[in-house]
């Protein structure tokens, strides 16, 4: 009998879990809520219960899977199987994720961070068509990222590979949380399209009803921004094409850099969908070189919430 996967998908308010045959396809889904109380002390018992009920409940045992993989935020040790420094799970002390789940549910387990499991979920099942080369950023509270190179993820030394966010576009930029200015995060993700509109909205003279519902001293997002530029109000729209020319200068460095053949673009930005991939894609294709130009196509990620499950499954094929 083949094999099934469990993929986990550990993040700040819900963690996802799926389980999955080995050719990546979802047979059962769930969620629970993340307690991230006591220092975030409850979180990996909660996965070991959920998984061990869930086993359960569909009458299966722990020999029937290959293994568990799961994304984390924080910093990953994917050999020791260990994270730290994920503070919106309030981890701020060493977590010995691996060595806890293996002993409480029997099965194997592997682990990496969240934005490499959503590239590699992407890449496996979505918009990546399974290529060798595959870029993916995703656009959301913050901007990640992924990066898979002649079939393998790459990790760097301090595990900082594919950390598109932190691409310089604007030397002179705002300060970053990182402690340099000009971040590719600081503009594109959404806190950073927001603080793009409210900049322009004070500078600019026009009519404008993005400048109007600032002006009123009302909250703003980015959802609202790009609804406003495909509506034509003019300020929206040159906020949109500032934000699109940042994520072009960036998205063309990771081209010319690396040549992929598909940069996916995903997160709750990437919502903004054609209307903000056609603008990033003539950017792209400014600031890059003919060859980069003809054969890396920029795409829009197309799994949404399962790209992480399904990527982190991926992590527990090496034990098929």
């Amino acid at each position: 009998m083949d094999k099934k996967l469990i993929g986990v998908d550990l993040g700040g308010t819900t963690t996802k879990f799926a389980i999955l045959t080995v050719e990546g396809d979802i047979q059962q889904r769930w969620s629970i809520d993340t307690n991230v109380l006591d220092e975030g002390a409850h979180i990996i018992p909660d996965i070991i219960e959920s998984i061990n009920h869930h086993m359960k409940l569909y009458d299966m045992t722990a020999d029937q899977f290959a293994g568990i993989g799961m994304g984390s935020p924080g910093t990953v040790d994917r050999k020791l199987g260990t994270v730290i420094g994920a503070y919106n799970l309030n981890w701020k002390t060493l977590q010995q994720a691996k060595k806890e789940i293996e002993a409480g549910t029997g099965i194997e387990f592997a682990i990496d961070n969240d934005a490499n499991v959503a590239a590699l979920g992407e890449r496996w099942k979505g918009a990546g068509e399974n290529d060798d080369n595959v870029a993916f950023v995703t656009l959301g509270t913050g901007v990640g990222g992924g990066i898979i190179a002649d079939g393998h993820l790459l990790h760097g030394t301090a595990g900082s590979a594919g950390e598109i966010g932190h691409i310089t576009v604007d030397p002179k930029g705002y300060l970053c949380t990182c402690g340099k200015h000009g971040c590719l995060e600081t503009v594109a993700s959404a806190t950073g399209v927001v603080r793009v509109a409210r900049d322009m909205a004070e500078e600019y003279a026009g009519t404008s009803q993005l400048k109007q519902i600032l002006d009123d001293g009302n909250e703003i997002s980015s959802k609202i921004t790009f609804d406003l530029a495909k509506q034509g109000d003019p300020l929206a729209k040159m906020v949109v094409d500032k934000v699109a020319k940042y994520l072009g200068i960036a998205l063309g460095n990771v081209g010319n850099t690396l040549n992929p053949a598909f940069i996916v673009i995903g997160g709750g930005v990437s919502a903004a969908g054609t209307f903000l991939l056609d603008q990033v894609q003539a950017y792209f294709d400014e600031y890059t070189f003919p060859q980069v130009r003809e054969t890396t196509k920029l795409k829009l990620a197309e799994l949404g919430n399962v790209a992480g499950v399904i990527g982190a499954a991926s992590l527990a094929l090496e034990f098929v």
